[in-house]
């Protein structure tokens, strides 16, 4: 493996593994390639000086801006939570204490 493919066709099989994807062993090599071709993309990047650069608006900064002319955010009060009861009489499947699911991972 050079330098410039950092990822191996066991790194490729793992993510698929974790992603829940099944690739085709033709695949596995374009999947190889293009995950080098991203981390190659993003060593380019943290090559560049950004020391200079302003950060951009952050959050608390814009929200900090907007609440002069406007209040965005309600305020944060405390209200009664919904009765167990009458939620669970609009649950397709309940124990009375929890909802039923399906399950949805099979492993």
């Amino acid at each position: 493996m050079t330098d410039s493919e950092r990822v191996s066709l066991e790194d490729v099989r793992r993510v698929a593994e974790l992603s829940s994807l099944e690739l085709t062993t033709a695949e596995e090599p374009h999947m190889r390639r293009d995950l080098n071709a991203i981390l190659d993309y993003v060593a380019q990047l943290n090559e560049l000086d950004t020391s200079q650069v302003e950060p951009m608006a952050q959050v608390a900064e814009v929200l900090a801006a907007s609440q002069e002319e406007i209040n965005v955010l309600r305020p944060d009060s405390v209200v009664p939570c919904l009765d167990r009861a009458q939620v669970m009489v609009s649950a397709p499947e309940t124990d009375g204490v929890f909802f039923k699911v399906p399950k949805v991972i099979e492993r």
